[in-house]
């Protein structure tokens, strides 16, 4: 399976990053826009705020691959810290504190990080030129 679909490694990765970045931008939209059917308290307390801006414009960020590295060290410290400050305390493991999400999103943001944003991004455009 890895020869016929490695040879598409690089699509694959841009997908990822695509589809990663545009659902963490998704989160960042629920807390400071109230969309896709969220009900947060107005004002929001400041770390909220704090979270909604990374993860709404990391997550574009990400998303189109630009600085997308920064962005993702970033957004994988944010996931660290939600999950350390929210759902650690519910208990010592991820399925059962409801913080597989953020357990994922921080390994797969940290994978990012270290990868770089790939080719098919702004950031492989601008290194192209």
């Amino acid at each position: 399976m890895e020869r016929f679909l490695g040879r598409y490694s690089d699509v694959f990765f841009a997908l990822m990053r695509v589809i990663l970045g545009l659902l963490f931008a998704c989160h960042g939209a629920q807390k400071l826009f109230g969309w896709f059917g969220a009900h947060m308290p107005k004002p929001l307390p400041p770390i909220m705020m704090a979270a909604g801006v990374i993860e709404f414009f990391g997550g574009l960020l990400i998303a189109v691959g630009l600085v997308g590295g920064t962005a993702a060290f970033i957004a994988a410290g944010e996931m660290a810290c939600a999950y350390f400050m929210m759902h650690a305390k519910a208990g010592p493991w991820p399925i059962e504190n409801k913080g597989e999400l953020a357990v994922v999103y921080c390994f797969a943001f940290l994978y990012i990080a270290a990868h770089g944003s790939g080719r098919f991004s702004i950031d492989g455009l601008i290194k192209r030129r």
